[in-house]
């Protein structure tokens, strides 16, 4: 129970991560130092097992199940999961509230937080070949325009597009450094996904209570189109991500880097067109708001080898001890 506990807590605390747009929450598993478990469990799934599900009745299906089953370590990543969502729908319904009350503070907590991601990770930032100065163009011009785009009211919410939103945010799971909710933000999603997810939680509950669903499809469409884009990203585009940093690291992390400082445009342009006046205590607020956010990730980021700990870890294939 004691370790069961503690992987709930560690979920936690990647929720939290998670939820707030530039702290990655493969960054708090490096931390607590479940990092290598987590991807090691993630990169178990075997695809094949999936045409066992139907023939479970059979003992050989159901070995091979069981037996991937204990390779994913599924106890760990479930109690760890229900660690995250806890968190996750805590932390969305305090920003939620924070948004409605004064936005400028908000998105200047938001930029601090990204722009501090992009400075502690600016070390590993290389333009020394063609294809890195490529990368950084890319990166940083794609974010820009897709962050001009985000702050307006074009940006749908298509099953189809929560879908791919869900399958990109969950890869910073497994890639330290890069915020889930960062993605979001940028794909214009987080402020819809936030709503969705408590609305879907306020709706359940009166079902559950004896109310109609007609008003629950819409927000569990929603959810459902995340999620799934979200298991398919975790178990695919995750390992994508993996294979690119271990074969083109510099080309990877100075493309991630670009897209982080292109994107700052969106909290910038959030702050400069809140509604009201400007009062030197506003403007105060919203400084303070800045360094609270780039502090609060310079100072994980200090704690933490997290990207250099990652290359020693492929360059020595030597099972580490966990630490629970």
């Amino acid at each position: 129970m004691r370790e069961l506990l503690s992987i709930y807590l560690k979920g936690v605390f990647m929720g939290i991560a998670e939820g707030v747009p530039g702290v990655s929450g493969g960054t708090i598993a490096l931390i607590t130092g479940i990092y290598e478990r987590l991807v090691g469990a993630i990169a178990a799934f075997d695809p094949r097992v999936v045409a066992d599900l139907p023939r479970a009745y059979d003992s050989e299906a159901r070995g091979r199940i069981a037996a991937m089953l204990r390779e994913m370590d599924v106890v760990f990543l479930a109690v760890l999961l229900a660690g995250m969502l806890s968190a996750i729908v805590a932390v969305t319904g305090a920003i939620l509230s924070v948004k409605e009350s004064n936005p400028a503070v908000l998105y200047g907590f938001f930029f601090g937080l990204i722009a501090a991601s992009a400075v502690a990770l600016w070390t590993e930032v290389r333009l020394d070949t063609n294809a890195e100065r490529a990368a950084a163009v890319v990166g940083f011009v794609a974010a820009f325009l897709l962050a001009g785009v985000s702050t307006g009211a074009s940006v749908p919410h298509s099953p189809v597009v929560l879908f791919l939103a869900g399958g990109f945010a969950v890869t910073a799971m497994v890639l330290p450094g890069v915020s889930g909710a960062f993605l979001l933000l940028l794909f214009g999603q987080y402020d819809f996904m936030s709503n969705a997810l408590h609305e879907f939680i306020d709706e359940a509950i009166a079902v559950v209570r004896g109310g109609s669903l007609d008003s629950l499809v819409g927000p569990a469409v929603a959810v459902a189109s995340f999620c799934a884009g979200a298991a398919v990203g975790v178990l695919t585009f995750a390992r994508v991500v993996e294979w690119a940093l271990s074969n083109y690291r510099e080309v990877t992390l100075t493309f991630l880097v670009a897209l982080m400082v292109g994107a700052l445009r969106l909290p910038a342009a959030e702050v400069v067109t809140a509604d009201g006046a400007w009062p030197v205590a506003r403007v105060a607020a919203v400084a303070l708001a800045a360094l609270a956010g780039g502090a609060a990730v310079l100072l994980i980021d200090y704690y933490t080898d997290d990207l250099d700990y990652v290359e020693d870890e492929r360059a020595d294939p030597t099972p580490a001890p966990r630490n629970d």
